[in-house]
C-alpha cells in the first residue's frame, strides 16, 4: 500500500512538535511517500492541508496548544479542529489530527507522543477498501 502523505507540523513549540513528528514517523512505513511542511502555528494547518488536497492520499496535522491566560486558546483549538475535520469529510480523505491542547507545558512533554496516534489512524483509513 503505497500512499503519499503530508504531514503538517506546527512548531510554535520547537521540542514538543518534534517529539509529535518522530513518533508520527515511527508508524508510517518505509515504502510510503511521505512529506513535511513546518508551519509557525496550529492555525496554519488547515489551509496548507487544503493547498495540497489534489496532491497527497491522506494527511498528519501535528501541534500543540497550551492554554494561557485568555480566550485565544478555544478559538485557535476549536477552529483548527473544525476546519480540519470538514477538509477531511468534504475531501474524503483521512487526516490524523495530533493536535494536543494542554493546559499547561507538563502536560505537553507527556502527550508528545500522539503523533503516533493520527499516524495509526490515516493508515487505518487508507487501508480500508
Amino acid at each position: 500500500m503505497k500512499k503519499k502523505i503530508l504531514i503538517i507540523n506546527a512548531n510554535y513549540y520547537k521540542e514538543i512538535s518534534k517529539g509529535l513528528l518522530n513518533s508520527a514517523l515511527n508508524q508510517i512505513p518505509r515504502e510510503n511517500k511521505i512529506k513535511i511542511i513546518s508551519v509557525p502555528g496550529i492555525f496554519e494547518i488547515p489551509v496548507t492541508i487544503s493547498k495540497n488536497l489534489k496532491k497527497f492520499d491522506g494527511f498528519i496535522a501535528l501541534g500543540c496548544v497550551i492554554k494561557g491566560k485568555t480566550p485565544h486558546f478555544d478559538f485557535i483549538s476549536s477552529a483548527t479542529t473544525d476546519a480540519i475535520m470538514q477538509l477531511s469529510v468534504n475531501s474524503k480523505k483521512p487526516v490524523g489530527n495530533g493536535v494536543i491542547t494542554c493546559l499547561n507545558t507538563k502536560q505537553a512533554i507527556i502527550r508528545k507522543k500522539k503523533g503516533s496516534e493520527a499516524a495509526q489512524a490515516v493508515l487505518s483509513v487508507l487501508s480500508q477498501k
